[in-house]
């Protein structure tokens, strides 16, 4: 079956990121079907020509595709009245949700579907995501390149096999970006007491992080190289550097990643069925 339409159950930040990167890519808006029960959520896909609707039953019905796009604890109570519709329909299945494993998704839903687990982060709002996709046994190749498709347009993604990898994606990227505001947030404090004003710091400290994020992504070059590169000897960035190896920033970053890692395998062991 090809996917013309596309549904998300739910039509928060996220919803709202894939929207725009599809409109942008030249998705039709007639073509996409919001859902939520709240309808001040979808009067601005209405406004952008979306179908909305606060019936998810209806939007099963409409639906090639649906993108799961809710809490996870709400997850199972809002899939399992949806399962006969689902059954009926037989939807590609997408979720962005967290830590619901494809299985609960699965049974919850009346077994048997295509689904796609997802782990977006939230610079997809600016079209600059980080997505990781898990695909079960029922994907097929059309599948894979709709998902493509989908994620192409709110940053870059990468496929991983098994799902438990999922759970790395998730600290490497899902939870990342609070990581990078927190590192911003301290720079910002130590330079305003060195004498930066508030916005001078934010847009220096922000176009530096970019900066150093495109060469990270548009070369081939080690990390590490990349760094020794701008430590002149006895200069003013090695001594920096210095500064964080004394206090073992590695150790640092592993211990919150593991952190994060465990706690999203705590998540979906929680949230299983």
């Amino acid at each position: 079956m090809s996917i013309k339409t596309l549904g998300f159950i739910g039509a928060g930040n996220m919803t709202g990121a894939i929207v725009k990167g599809l409109l942008a890519s030249g998705f039709a808006p007639a073509n996409l079907i919001l859902c939520n029960r709240t309808p001040a959520k979808l009067a601005p896909f209405a406004d952008l020509g979306c179908i909305v609707t606060t019936d998810a039953q209806e939007a099963v019905t409409l639906s090639d595709a649906l993108v799961l796009a809710v809490k996870p604890q709400l997850m199972k109570s809002v899939l399992l009245p949806l399962a006969e519709s689902v059954q009926q329909r037989q939807p590609l299945i997408l979720s962005v949700a967290a830590a619901i494993g494809e299985a609960s998704i699965n049974h919850w839903l009346g077994g048997g579907l295509a689904i796609i687990r997802t782990m977006p982060n939230t610079p997809a709002l600016v079209q600059a995501g980080a997505t990781g996709l898990f695909a079960n046994g029922r994907v097929t190749e059309a599948h894979k390149e709709f998902a493509q498709g989908l994620f192409a347009g709110i940053g870059q993604y990468r496929w991983v096999d098994p799902e438990a990898l999922i759970h790395s994606v998730t600290a490497a990227a899902g939870s990342a970006p609070a990581y990078f505001f927190r590192f911003a947030q301290a720079m910002s404090r130590t330079a305003q007491v060195q004498g930066l004003s508030e916005d001078q710091a934010r847009v220096l400290i922000g176009q530096t992080m970019l900066g150093a994020a495109k060469m990270i992504l548009e070369t081939d070059e080690p990390l590490e190289q990349m760094c020794q590169k701008v430590c002149s000897p006895k200069g003013t960035t090695e001594r920096a550097i210095q500064s964080f190896e004394a206090s073992d920033i590695d150790l640092i970053v592993a211990k919150a990643m593991t952190a994060c890692f465990e706690r999203s395998q705590e998540l979906a062991e929680l949230l299983a069925d």
